[in-house]
């Protein structure tokens, strides 16, 4: 799909459909936007005319065709909701509802007379992102491993967003296309099974991206880990057939460009690409699922692939520990107890609680880049869910400014977050009277403790861990990966490089 910025006038373009907001209340309270109103006033009063057929719902749509002296052969009226209350959320919500409706039409271009409208302080460069990327979600759809796939021949080819062209807009719509792109990359990875997402499929992935952007990669196997002595990671995968993998990119576009060379920024994916709980299995119900366990790596390889694809002036390393969670004679067991990279022991008293596990030695190879900052993204509690459900990623810290730094890069790129607490009271909950800590603290407070056996781990850096158990993916009709938080994390990283 190519999006283009183009000044337009509503009531003159000549495109298959063109899309315009109505804030809505009953057929007597509604109000058009500015572009609305020249299509109504053009058309000598139809829009007005049918508005007692919109619901006011945000979202509503309403498509009317071969309206008088419009240019457009179809007119899509989107509510926004009542005026008062319209806001960021509304906004995506309409250009979502939007994208839904051209996804049902057979017009192959459209122009998206939304991207104009006022949302509270935001400016247009916000608009226009978020629009790119609400557009290419809805129109995403993951049905490769289909035997009769839908026909792309009357798929929407083409956005125009009526805008005056500017720097600051085309390089918004650069960095939106690119973070699309990661995040398709992110849902693809994400849907599919296990099957065929192995932890070596997740390492071609990455040397693929290697390949297609020039990026340095390294692939480290079972025998580079037992000599290191990663010996948490190693647990985890002692049962599993597939070999496991730490995979280690590097994009280094700071160093490339005129910029002030940016400090390194390192983010370390959760890539368990099947959890089955291993000894301590999980139920049956929805345990396919689990197939979104690597959607913390996918996310990782996602956004590493949007910041090559815009040429990022930003230094970072993803770093991915992959292996599969299975149960088995050689699966480990509650009660063992484990050695880390860190040289720290862990007794092991769920083997469910296998994240934490992975991530800890990995957390503990980030040390060696010496990097600024470190991410962690993982799909790592349920208990996270049942704190914040699925609207916001659970944050953590060990650095308040850091901390900071992530919620406002998430608030910008409207991909939220809510900060937990990290307190060393949580600690207590982990003691063991075998090893330094166990691996689990107890039903209260799940995430933290989760997120406190990390902090063991990160004692040396300036390090954030997102728990994305609750956004990571969608169940029901629409069951599938979101692609969050790739979002977030490149709107850090370019925050952090001074575009903001």
């Amino acid at each position: 799909m190519e999006f283009s910025i183009k000044t337009l006038s509503p009531e003159t373009a000549e495109t298959g459909c063109i899309v315009l907001g109505i804030y809505g209340g009953n057929a007597a309270s509604k109000e058009l936007t500015a572009s609305a109103r020249r299509v109504d006033q053009r058309s000598k009063g139809a829009l007005s005319a049918a508005l007692g057929d919109l619901a006011s719902k945000v979202g509503s749509t309403l498509l009317l065709r071969a309206l008088p002296n419009v240019a457009a052969e179809r007119v899509l009226l989107v509510s926004l909701g009542a005026k008062n209350e319209f806001g960021e959320t509304q906004y995506r919500d309409a250009v979502r509802a939007a994208a839904g409706a051209l996804r049902e039409l057979a017009a192959k271009e459209a122009a998206l007379f939304l991207v104009d409208v006022k949302v509270n302080s935001q400016p247009l460069s916000w608009n226009l992102r978020q629009a790119v990327l609400a557009v290419r979600e809805v129109l995403y759809r993951f049905d490769e491993l289909k035997s009769q796939k839908k026909s792309a021949a009357a798929a929407l080819a083409a956005v125009t967003l009526p805008l005056s062209s500017s720097a600051q807009l085309e390089q918004a719509l650069a960095e939106a296309e690119a973070t699309a792109d990661g995040a398709d990359l992110a849902r693809t990875l994400g849907n599919l099974p296990s099957n065929i997402c192995t932890p070596s499929y997740l390492a071609d992935q990455a040397k693929k991206l290697a390949r297609d952007y020039k990026l340095d990669v390294e692939i480290l196997e079972r025998k580079d880990m037992e000599k290191l002595g990663m010996g948490a990671l190693l647990a985890v995968t002692s049962a599993s057939h597939e070999p496991p993998k730490l995979i280690v990119l590097h994009y280094s576009g700071a160093a490339k460009s005129k910029a002030p060379r940016a400090p390194l920024i390192a983010l370390v994916g959760k890539g368990i690409t099947f959890d089955t709980g291993g000894i301590s299995l999980k139920p049956a119900a929805e345990m396919d699922e689990m197939k979104f366990d690597m959607s913390g790596a996918g996310s990782v390889l996602g956004a590493i692939r949007a910041l090559a694809g815009m040429k990022a002036p930003v230094n970072v390393v993803g770093i991915v520990p992959a292996c599969e969670n299975m149960p088995g004679g050689h699966a480990i067991k509650p009660g063992d107890v484990v050695t880390t990279l860190s040289g720290q022991t862990v007794e092991i008293l769920n083997t469910d609680a296998e994240g934490r596990l992975i991530l800890c030695d990995a957390l503990t190879y980030a040390e060696r880049f010496k990097p600024d900052v470190v991410l962690d993204i993982a799909t790592l509690t349920g208990a996270c869910v049942i704190a914040l459900g699925h609207v916001a990623t659970g944050l953590f810290a060990n650095d308040q400014q850091l901390a900071d730094e992530v919620r406002e890069a998430a608030d910008d790129a409207w991909d939220r977050v809510w900060q937990m607490p990290l307190w060393e009271e949580y600690q207590e909950q982990l003691r063991s009277n075998f090893a330094d800590f166990a691996n689990i603290g107890g039903r209260p407070g799940g995430s933290i403790t989760a997120a406190s056996f990390l902090a063991r781990f990160t004692r040396k850096q300036r390090w954030a861990h997102l728990d994305i158990a609750g956004t990571a993916w969608k169940s029901g009709r629409e069951k599938g990966s979101t692609g969050r938080p790739v979002p977030l994390l490149v709107r850090f990283a370019l925050r952090r490089a001074g575009r903001k």
